[in-house]
């Protein structure tokens, strides 16, 4: 949105809109996983925290946060028509969704940052940026787009 359409819409543009976001704080997966097994120690809940159950209630978290996003159409990036309390409602609930994925990957001994890794490896390798940029196909699609190039050719 450009400062005129914001100004006519009643906002401001910021120093801060214009600054790429990043997250402030210095912790990290492992130090969640830590946090995570105390707090599940403390209170004798390892007995529930199978793979399964872990899911499932990260499934039931990813529920609540569709939740705030239903209905309210489009969304614009930093959320600038939600009030403070809906954006403290949202971290709470992304919280939740994160809170339960380490806690899983814990859980099936997958060593998360590193899976990370390894995965965004794998989507260079079928998103390439010659053929991927500005599209938003599937990778098996950019291969069907190579092959008939060729056969064109």
């Amino acid at each position: 949105m450009s400062s005129e359409d914001q100004a006519a819409e009643g906002t401001s543009v910021s120093a801060e809109a214009s600054k790429p976001f990043v997250f402030s704080s210095k912790l990290s997966l492992e130090d969640v996983r830590s946090i995570q097994a105390k707090f599940a120690a403390e209170r004798n809940w390892e007995q529930y925290h199978t793979p399964r159950n872990l899911l499932l209630a990260m499934v039931g978290e990813v529920g609540e946060l569709s939740e705030l996003f239903q209905w309210r159409g489009e969304v614009g990036e930093g959320l600038p028509k939600w009030l403070d309390s809906d954006k403290e409602h949202l971290g709470q609930e992304l919280s939740d969704v994160l809170i339960y994925l380490i806690r899983l990957a814990e859980r099936c001994h997958i060593d998360l940052p590193s899976a990370v890794l390894k995965k965004f490896e794998l989507n260079a390798q079928k998103y390439p940026v010659d053929k991927a940029y500005g599209r938003s196909l599937k990778y098996s699609e950019y291969r069907t787009d190579s092959k008939q190039t060729s056969k064109e050719d």
